[in-house]
């Protein structure tokens, strides 16, 4: 029944126009930002290398704080800005976010392919430090891509209230394509994306959507 109740109570926030209105308005600027700027590409990449054991909101606020600056600043002027902006690991993030930038030419190459979205996730996962697959599924995502699932703490815990999964010490990849299988399958219940599930079960957890 576990499911069933989810899918249930999923189905009841659906129907809500103000949260729908909101799914739907972030979905259409996802498919939009692969053809934006490289600069805002980058920046959901930073965000994404920012968000990994850090909120989302705080990630958000650094990204748009230091704006054009992501693109020129050296590792210890970025780690120096991070630790000021209150990031836990700003030597680390720091390192991450310059290495990629030095990368950024052919990262847009590989994102902007025709390859199969996971192997893109794989890919990001083998050559971004710093992106794991929670991380390279919410870039992906970020970027219009609507077929993997960003399985971080709030959406766990959704499925942990439900009894859709249990505890278990660490997600490891075969634990998190298992738990994306899952997912999928109760999207296409749904009649959605797993892109568009991520954003209500955030919903259902925070109240609220970000990114």
């Amino acid at each position: 029944m576990a499911l069933e109740d989810l899918a249930r109570d999923l189905k009841k926030l659906m129907a809500r126009e103000d949260v729908r209105r909101v799914v739907e308005s972030r979905i259409r600027s996802f498919r939009e930002a692969l053809s934006r700027p490289a600069e805002n590409v980058f920046r959901e990449i930073v965000f994404c290398i920012l968000a990994a054991n850090f909120t989302a909101s705080g990630s958000i606020r650094i990204v748009e704080e230091l704006g054009d600056r992501l693109m020129s600043l050296g590792v210890e002027e970025l780690a120096k800005e991070l630790r000021r902006l209150g990031h836990r690991f700003p030597e680390a993030r720091a390192r991450y976010i310059v290495e990629a930038r030095m990368k950024l030419s052919m990262i847009l190459e590989v994102l902007r392919s025709s390859r199969d979205e996971h192997e893109l996730r794989d890919w990001l996962v083998e050559n971004i430090n710093g992106l794991g697959m929670k991380e390279a599924s919410h870039l992906l995502r970020n970027l219009g891509y609507q077929d993997v699932a960003i399985i971080d703490f709030h959406v766990l815990r959704v499925l942990r209230r439900y009894g859709v999964i249990g505890e278990f010490k660490s997600l490891t990849r075969k634990r998190y394509l298992e738990i994306e299988n899952i997912l999928r399958g109760l999207a296409r219940r749904l009649g959605i994306s797993l892109a568009e599930l991520d954003l209500y079960l955030w919903y259902m957890d925070t109240g609220k959507i970000l990114k």
